[in-house]
């Protein structure tokens, strides 16, 4: 590649990246802005406060506002159901794609195919069925109803993307682990699971976050106070005529640490995991 063709493609990498990082990264500066200031200057306007603070983290960790009485056990039920939904999930999927894809289960394929057809259907448009099931089945306001209902929104796309990944690992070593004398649960857990390490974490941490993001749900079948997730607690915030956006914006911000950390912890795996089996060779 010449010099000038060198330049001139960086350029347009540029006039691309730029946008979409300032796109990106300014509601999150506007985050870091309200949570630091002082309650007389969250709304000032300012593009730094003339005082910034760090006593509204100190407000919610302490739970020093009626908002936040239940801070720290909204935040335990969000940690609880998302990682549930995570392990649940990918046992689900993780049996449902060796089956499938390994030991050629009759009527696998179409079981799959159907799976995924429902996500022609808005997850917003199932969460009043998905309510009155739960309603049948006496669930609601009960944790479980949320881990299930956001399995049940999860396993589709994660069966197909572990069972696309594993039909990339040669049969040869079914095979051989057969003439071994292997049962198929020693085939599962001694070939299969070791070989799909990348995809399993990818796919667990898509449900776990999946969950932990929820709002939806989580504000249609859950309703006790000690029950909520923190993210649908985070929506009582706005009921108030005069809203403490300040102490919003910092529980927003200690919330989202942890599924940030999570990403940027299994970074490599997501990115390798979610696309195995995308392009086939």
């Amino acid at each position: 590649m010449s010099p000038l063709r060198k330049v001139t493609t960086e350029a347009k990498l540029l006039l691309v990246g730029i946008p979409v990082f300032l796109w990106t990264v300014i509601p999150v500066y506007h985050l870091l802005l309200f949570a630091i200031s002082p309650r007389d200057q969250a709304t000032s306007g300012r593009l730094w406060p003339k005082e910034p603070t760090l006593q509204n983290f100190g407000h919610v960790v302490k739970q020093e506002h009626f908002y936040l009485n239940h801070f720290w056990v909204q935040l335990g039920n969000s940690l609880a159901i998302a990682v549930a939904v995570g392990l649940l999930t990918l046992f689900i999927a993780t049996t449902a794609a060796f089956a499938i894809s390994r030991l050629k289960v009759r009527g696998g394929r179409t079981v799959m195919n159907l799976a995924l057809f429902t996500y022609f259907i808005p997850a917003a448009f199932l969460a009043v069925p998905m309510y009155k099931t739960m309603a049948t089945y006496g669930l609601l306001n009960n944790r479980w109803s949320m881990v299930l209902a956001m399995v049940t929104i999860a396993s589709p796309y994660c069966i197909w993307v572990l069972k696309q990944a594993s039909d990339k690992l040669p049969l040869e070593l079914d095979e051989a682990a057969r003439i071994d004398g292997a049962t198929p649960l020693q085939l599962f857990r001694l070939v299969y699971l070791p070989l799909m390490v990348p995809s399993l974490v990818a796919v667990g941490t898509y449900a776990l976050l999946l969950a932990w993001n929820e709002y939806l749900y989580g504000f249609l079948l859950l309703s006790n106070e000690t029950q909520l997730t923190l993210a649908v607690a985070l929506g009582n915030f706005l009921a108030a005529d005069d809203s403490p956006w300040e102490l919003l914006m910092a529980t927003g911000l200690i919330y989202a640490l942890p599924p940030a950390a999570i990403y940027y912890t299994f970074k490599r795996y997501m990115v390798s995991g979610l696309t195995a089996g995308a392009v086939k060779s």
